[in-house]
């Protein structure tokens, strides 16, 4: 048997990609997250989500987080949008303090969060007048955002007459349709079949070569993650805090055919390392152990 091939360091970086770093890192913060704390009052008593999370993005960087249940992604990513209040530290967009919902930052859910009554047009009209904009300036908007998606034909249809990728897609254009400096996504493509959710992460990056917005990326899976990000914030449970912020090593663009290289397989191998520790001997866990019971014939072994 043929000795396996050591996983090479996620730090080697080509030049190309060191380049590339350098010049991301030069562009001026977008968003800034300052010693961020978020603690909620149960029942059993005082819960910290997260505790003191520090970190930058910089102007058109793709941004992933990743971490196990119970790390705060979700809370973090709604502190983001404004939707809740950090119980102490700041979140600064180009440097003003974030106190609640506004129109520079989109945000996509898992969930589609379509109006179901609306067109798909309307949908993407909506925040745009609401924002003011009269009904023929929004509609040309829409359109061009339809347009972008790939969703042209289909502006006059409602919400249920479409794939759940289709859905994806006009949630996203509605979200990019108010020119947000950055666009937030929780786990957006999660509910989606693997061949679907292939596609949406190639359609994205194309959309974000194209447009001037930042993005950060909520994520449970891992290709996902090293895939699209320029970085990948890898958060750690019960406290929510970080554990490293990783520089993907694999250069761009991107295509599956890379989850096989080097850099690929060494970044999947850090984030395993940090997400999927060694599983703590008996003597280190709570002693909860399943009981197994035998529910087929003995002599009937599967392996």
């Amino acid at each position: 048997m043929l000795n396996p091939q050591p996983v090479p360091s996620y730090l080697i970086q080509s030049e190309a990609v060191r380049v590339r770093f350098a010049r991301l890192m030069a562009r001026e913060t977008i968003l800034e997250v300052r010693d961020l704390k978020k603690r909620f009052e149960t029942r059993q008593g005082e819960y910290t989500a997260l505790d003191g999370l520090n970190f930058k993005t910089h102007r058109r960087e793709f941004v992933c987080v990743i971490g196990p249940s119970g790390c705060g992604k979700s809370t973090l990513i709604r502190i983001l949008a404004g939707l809740e209040r950090p119980t102490s530290g700041e979140v600064l967009l180009d440097g003003k303090p974030v106190e609640g919902p506004g129109a520079d930052r989109g945000m996509v859910f898992q969930g589609y969060t379509l109006f179901p009554w609306l067109t798909v047009k309307k949908n993407v009209m909506f925040g745009l007048t609401m924002n003011g904009l009269s009904k023929d300036h929004a509609e040309r908007e829409a359109l061009q955002w339809l347009d972008m998606v790939g969703l042209t034909k289909f502006a006059d249809v409602h919400p249920h007459q479409l794939s759940g990728g289709m859905k994806q897609r006009v949630a996203i254009a509605r979200a990019l349709a108010n020119r947000p400096r950055i666009l937030l996504m929780d786990e957006p493509f999660g509910a989606l079949d693997a061949q679907t959710r292939t596609k949406m992460q190639n359609h994205l990056l194309d959309i974000w070569r194209n447009i001037d917005v930042t993005i950060l990326f909520i994520t449970h899976d891992l290709d996902e993650a090293i895939f699209l990000a320029d970085r990948i914030l890898v958060l750690r449970a019960n406290p929510g805090q970080v554990q490293e912020l990783i520089e993907v090593p694999v250069p761009r663009p991107r295509d599956y055919s890379q989850v096989t290289s080097p850099e690929f397989v060494a970044t999947k191998a850090r984030l395993e390392a940090l997400i999927h520790p060694p599983v703590p001997s008996q003597d280190e866990d709570d002693g909860v152990r399943p009981h197994m019971i035998r529910m087929t014939h003995i002599a009937d072994n599967v392996e």
